[in-house]
């Protein structure tokens, strides 16, 4: 029986074609809700950089925030797992070196060091993101916990710097940047927190992704479901391939297990 379940946001639960939830989403999740479920979003973005969930907010108990690193059910913070400063120093002097921008990740806030036109058009337009803090100071973000670095490195300068990060790993679910976070955080070590903080058995948990950093919590979870607009690897890890985000994956999914009638 399927006590609760996991949902990556872009591209699992967020359309990039609409940027909003699908209709048939939206119902899915009300339906499952009334049925006892219990619905946890697994993200990489930051809370402050959530800005599409609008129409199933009041249907969210908690959250799995920045890849795992900050997570929280209801108003209680249940985990925080920031990165090593060194390693936030490595990757800072490496985006300064490549000449290219890093988003800096914070509990209350992100900042973009090193701006470059390729963070709007990617953050802005791709995934219409708004929320990021512009009149903060690297060095004024450097004087608090730092739980995710977002460096818009290519796969070849990723996989130097990762070889020089201590305590930090790199996953990516854009080929435009990387997501570092410590290496006891991702969205797999999220779930069993929060499921096992609320008394639930992790074959109890269904997880949705579609992502590179969706394959630890596909792989954790009792049912993992990967979109059908999901890359291979992604797919690879999941027990289930539903539909692509707009033709109804996520409804057709719960229906299937028998979730929602």
């Amino acid at each position: 029986m399927i006590k609760a379940l996991f949902f990556d946001i872009d591209g699992t639960l967020v359309s990039f074609r609409t940027h909003s939830v699908p209709k048939p989403t939206v119902e899915a999740l009300a339906e499952a809700r009334r049925r006892g479920v219990r619905i946890f979003i697994s993200t990489g973005r930051p809370k402050p950089l959530i800005n599409n969930l609008d129409p199933i907010e009041s249907l969210i108990d908690g959250y799995i925030t920045v890849n795992g690193a900050i997570c929280t059910v209801g108003s209680e913070t249940v985990s925080r797992n920031p990165i090593d400063p060194k390693d936030v120093e490595v990757i800072l002097h490496a985006a300064d070196r490549m000449d290219v921008p890093s988003l800096i990740v914070g509990e209350a806030r992100a900042i973009v060091h090193n701006h470059k036109p390729i963070v709007d058009r990617i953050f802005g337009g791709m995934l219409a993101i708004t929320g990021i803090d512009r009149a903060t100071t690297t060095e004024r973000m450097l004087t608090e916990p730092i739980y995710q670095m977002t460096p818009f490195f290519d796969t070849d300068q990723e996989a130097e710097v990762a070889r020089l990060l201590r305590h930090s790993e790199s996953t990516r679910w854009c080929e435009y940047f990387s997501d570092v976070i410590s290496a006891d955080a991702d969205k797999g070590r999220g779930m069993e927190i929060i499921a096992g903080h609320e008394g639930i058995a992790l074959d109890e948990c269904m997880a949705f992704g579609d992502g590179g950093n969706d394959i630890s919590i596909l792989k954790k979870a009792g049912t993992g479901v990967a979109m059908g607009n999901a890359g291979d690897e992604v797919k690879a890890a999941a027990d289930y391939v539903t539909e692509h985000i707009d033709n109804e994956g996520v409804a057709k999914a719960l229906r299937h297990f028998g979730v929602i009638a």
